[in-house]
């Protein structure tokens, strides 16, 4: 398989490392705006010959995207760059007949009058609407494939497929105990990407009513993380896995819920309050006169590169499907998680365990589509895939999961 990856940020650069230990890759293109990026990715895997070639290339610019797939002879085009950058990949993958992996949908548009009640445009909707395009082409374009969505999504096919025979509810709860030395401030994923889906309306499934919004960090709740994380307070946040899931898994009610933790909350509603948190840009005073930039850009360069904070972090971080249901007419109660210890990925691979967690998920997807485990056609969430190649090569991985009844 030909692999044309585009971010060579901390999630690509992991998912270089994770790829280079794997047989199935016949070469990664690592595609970057910041060529240095690119280059920095590939000198590290020197070790694994010539399988890996870095490349400058800007992610919006559509035209110069398919000029690299069709150059490079790429079967697939994996995107790990932040949301904004998806539907011009997306649209670059179809025009030339690759297949297409994203960890992360296109961007939402909250309702213009009633945001917190109704949904706008939602997470996605600019994909499904190609869905025909994709299906006629044969080609299949597999969306949310990250940890969280991802890894989440197939926890809650397995439970839907082998644990229940009837479910009422799928909550995704994601919670940590990371820390990081020296730093009071530190988020340990990209702030661009933190920031729009913790201040946008979070959605709501249920199967009566369909999708609907409430207030950001709405609906709080101490969930117990396992292997010693413990109880952290999870608030309702938009994410994929509410979009995705109920299109392929029949559940009454359908949430994702994220340790914030009440500092982090109180930061994101400033940066909201000040402006800050906008893709919109502002003209400010520059050395050459007068630029143009994105407060939120601006939120992101002022902040460390949560790529570079490995050394400086400790604790552990766990992705997970709590499911609700019933199973042979008895009550059932699971949560299906994965945990992963910055230390061990750090030693293990350079990546820290935020990043390195997210990288996982589409390299195992990469390696199913290559072996022909997973196959499909049309625009496709991981849920719409049979979990138990995923699940079985993630323990091959040494990345194994758990599951955990309830109550």
């Amino acid at each position: 398989m030909r692999v044309l990856l585009v971010g060579a940020g901390g999630v690509g650069t992991a998912a270089t490392r994770i790829a280079a230990r794997r047989e199935f890759l016949t070469h990664m293109v690592v595609a970057d705006y910041d060529l240095s990026r690119a280059e920095a990715a590939v000198a590290a895997l020197e070790e694994h010959g010539d399988r890996f070639s870095a490349l400058r290339l800007d992610a919006s610019d559509e035209n110069a995207v398919r000029a690299a797939l069709t150059e490079h002879r790429c079967d697939v085009l994996f995107n790990a760059t932040d949301p904004r950058f998806v539907m011009p990949l997306f649209n670059a993958a179809l025009a030339v007949g690759a297949h297409y992996l994203d960890m992360a949908m296109s961007l939402s548009v909250p309702h213009p009058s009633r945001p917190f009640e109704e949904c706008g445009v939602k997470l996605g909707d600019r994909q499904f609407e190609l869905a025909d395009r994709w299906a006629e082409s044969g080609r299949l374009a597999l969306v949310g494939m990250g940890v969280e969505s991802g890894l989440s999504d197939v926890f809650a096919r397995y439970a839907a497929d082998e644990l229940f025979d009837e479910i009422e509810e799928i909550g995704v709860r994601d919670g940590a105990n990371l820390t990081v030395e020296g730093y009071d401030f530190a988020p340990s994923f990209s702030i661009w990407t933190t920031i729009e889906e913790c201040l946008n309306p979070p959605v709501v499934y249920e199967k009566d009513r369909g999708w609907f919004t409430t207030a950001p960090f709405s609906e709080p709740e101490v969930f117990d993380f396992p292997e010693g994380i413990g109880p952290v307070e999870c608030v309702n946040v938009e994410h994929e896995e509410v979009l995705l899931i109920p299109r392929w898994v029949d559940a009454r009610r359908v949430t994702f819920k994220y340790g914030l933790g009440d500092d982090f909350i109180a930061r994101l509603k400033t940066l909201h309050e000040l402006g800050l948190d906008s893709t919109t840009k502002v003209t400010v005073p520059g050395e050459h006169g007068p630029v143009k930039v994105s407060p939120r850009d601006v939120v992101a360069a002022c902040l460390p590169d949560p790529a570079t904070l490995g050394d400086r972090m400790t604790g552990k971080t766990c992705a997970g499907t709590w499911v609700k249901g019933t199973k042979d007419g008895k009550a059932r109660e699971v949560y299906l998680y994965h945990v992963v210890d910055n230390q061990w990925t750090m030693r293990e691979y350079g990546s820290q365990a935020v990043v390195w967690q997210t990288a996982m998920n589409p390299v195992i997807a990469l390696e199913l589509l290559a072996t022909g485990a997973w196959s499909g056609k049309g625009v496709l969430g991981p849920e719409a895939l049979p979990p138990r190649p995923f699940l079985d090569l993630l323990t091959e991985y040494d990345a194994p999961w758990g599951l955990r009844e309830q109550g």
